[in-house]
């Protein structure tokens, strides 16, 4: 079970079936991550992709903000069925696309396609540190980020995830979120 936290459903209890075997984030850690979000941007106006979307902690917690423009991307079907009728008992269902793959798939099959503000990742904790870095150059490499975008991903905090493009890592107990800015966009002009 989840709680959301701020918006339009702020206190909603979201209750998964007993089976769903998965690990929303915590209260604590998704109020200083929102805090930090909306302190950049304005959750009215941004498109959002939430990788890895489970049981949509995250994705509830944009859409009950007011963010019109989600993408979910999740694997388990049994996830995915709850995503859609969550979505549509909450009355989020034009907010909310809730896309059934495996993430690296869906990242390799739809690149280039759209780019968002904000991509959070929250990857199963016992995944290998090579797959985040593969979701980080996936993300980064195939314009999935605007300019002013930022990919957020979800670790254990004893993974140090070292990128170029990290701007910060946040501690939150045994969570962490690293903070990565995209891709430079080369002008083509040569610089001394």
């Amino acid at each position: 079970m989840y709680r959301i936290i701020s918006g339009k459903w702020k206190a909603k209890k979201i209750a998964a079936p007993k089976n769903f075997d998965v690990r929303p984030t915590t209260d604590f850690a998704k109020e200083a991550l929102f805090s930090i979000l909306e302190n950049t941007y304005d959750m009215q106006s941004v498109s959002v992709l939430d990788l890895f979307a489970g049981i949509g902690s995250i994705t509830f917690e944009f859409a009950s903000r007011g963010t019109q423009d989600i993408t979910s991307v999740e694997m388990n079907p049994k996830h995915t069925s709850f995503l859609n009728s969550t979505a549509s008992e909450l009355g989020f269902s034009l907010q909310v696309s809730v896309q059934r793959g495996d993430v690296f798939d869906w990242l390799k099959k739809f690149r280039n396609k759209k780019s968002f503000e904000i991509v959070f990742s929250d990857a199963p904790f016992e995944m290998e540190e090579k797959k985040y870095q593969e979701i980080l150059s996936l993300v980064l490499n195939n314009k999935y980020l605007k300019e002013n975008g930022i990919l957020v991903i979800e670790h254990q905090s004893r993974m140090k995830l070292d990128h170029p493009n990290l701007i910060d890592t946040r501690k939150y107990g045994n969570v962490s979120f690293s903070f990565f800015k995209p891709n430079q966009e080369s002008t083509g002009e040569i610089t001394e």
